[in-house]
């Protein structure tokens, strides 16, 4: 990054420090991960010169003869990894991708019917504070106070009772497995489309390491980052009678013309996906969680729904005499980054909340294995139990920055 060191030195070294962050800390965020340097260099390419409004063959622009290719290439790639009838690859991000969705299918006032936020669903599910919950209608279905998981029979019941428009499936803080063929059954029943949102599982569910919602979904959304590891976009893929009314709630309805170089990027990730190796990373990922959460459980946290079956793992911090906030915080100083996180039925406000979140997909793309997994389940421990003690926070961070050394990331050089 020459040139850029030379034009503008300020931003260029804040981003040489993040690129170091990023090499000698332990990253825990679910919805974070590591590009392949190919990613990297499709995101930075020329194709952000290039203005697209339209979709292939149908420009509002002249000279688009090689984005044309591009566009079609990866909605290919997605078309076939997926296994959907049809994909659009032109939202800039996943809340964008929901909302185009709810545009094309739904009239203001109708009832979007998702997993409530404080439980672990998403903004864009139907919550307050996003226009999804005030331009139409929410509805909104939780998880068991005892199980911590989602009670089908209740969803029943309450879709019965609402009749909502469209159901969706997804979430951001939920550690166990979808049941998507149910949800399908559920909306069929009532009337409804089914929406699944699978941002957070996509590279697991195209590795076989999830249940996959396509073959009873209506339509399918997600980011194109988190364990799909590819840069941040999103995808809707959708059966062919809903295709064209999603096309123009995409373009021209909520936005202009596609970021290029993202949607490259994007195919790049999706040929990467379709590989083996990415098919053992993606099952690695579940091993991992899996091996932290139980070395955890061990160490008596209170994991919600007392473990994981994907890639994610969600921690009430209550029975350690900790919130969420501070044992971020004390972790992020050890080299061990996370995010503070609400529980089901958290007496605490969302900015300071009972849990922790973590996740393992960009641990797992540095090679780390279950072993490492406990040896961070043990750092967490220490660092919760002595978050006051910035003496053995340093020392854990050093033995973190030793460990990540012996796992390079994946798209960095080191210097």
């Amino acid at each position: 990054m020459q040139e850029l060191e030379r034009v503008d030195p300020e931003i260029y070294q804040l981003i040489k420090q993040e690129e170091r962050y990023e090499l000698d800390s332990i990253r825990l965020i679910p919805s974070e991960n590591y590009v392949s340097r190919a990613v990297l260099e499709a995101t930075g390419s020329v194709l952000t010169n290039k203005y697209s409004e339209g979709y292939p063959g149908r420009r509002y622009y002249e000279g688009q003869r090689y984005i044309d290719q591009i566009e079609s290439i990866v909605i290919e790639r997605a078309k076939a990894l997926f296994g959907a009838q049809r994909a659009n690859v032109q939202p800039y991000s996943g809340s964008p991708a929901n909302l185009a969705v709810y545009f094309g299918l739904l009239k203001p006032g109708d009832a979007i019917m998702g997993l409530a936020l404080p439980h672990g669903g998403h903004l864009t599910h139907g919550w307050d504070v996003s226009i999804t919950g005030s331009f139409w209608r929410p509805v909104r279905y939780l998880v068991d106070r005892e199980t911590q998981r989602i009670d089908y029979d209740a969803v029943r019941e309450l879709a019965r009772r609402e009749r909502p428009k469209i159901i969706v499936a997804g979430a951001t803080a939920y550690p166990r497995q979808f049941d998507f063929k149910l949800f399908g059954e559920i909306a069929k029943e009532v009337g409804a489309y089914f929406m699944a949102d699978i941002s957070h599982i996509a590279g697991l569910i195209v590795a076989g390491a999830h249940p996959d919602p396509v073959p009873y979904a209506d339509v399918v959304t997600t980011t194109t980052h988190k364990t799909l590891r590819g840069p941040r976009g999103a995808m809707i893929l959708c059966r062919e009678e809903v295709a064209d009314r999603i096309d123009k709630a995409v373009f021209p309805g909520l936005q202009g013309g596609p970021h290029n170089h993202t949607t490259a990027a994007i195919g790049v990730a999706l040929k990467e996906a379709s590989t083996p190796a990415f098919k053992e990373y993606a099952h690695q990922i579940v091993r991992n969680a899996k091996a932290m959460a139980a070395e955890l459980m061990s160490r008596g946290f209170d994991l919600v729904s007392a473990g994981t079956d994907n890639h994610l793992i969600l921690i009430d911090l209550t029975n350690k005499n900790m919130i969420g906030k501070k044992a971020a915080k004390a972790l992020d100083s050890a080299g061990i980054v996370c995010n503070y996180n609400t529980v089901p039925y958290d007496p605490r406000k969302p900015f300071s909340p009972s849990g922790i979140r973590l996740g393992t997909p960009s641990v797992t793309s540095r090679g780390m294995g279950e072993d490492e997994m406990r040896q961070i389940a043990r750092w967490i421990d220490e660092v919760v139990s002595r978050c006051d003690d910035q003496a053995a926070i340093d020392r854990v961070a050093n033995e973190v920055r030793e460990m990540c050394r012996r796992f390079p990331a994946p798209g960095i050089a080191l210097s």
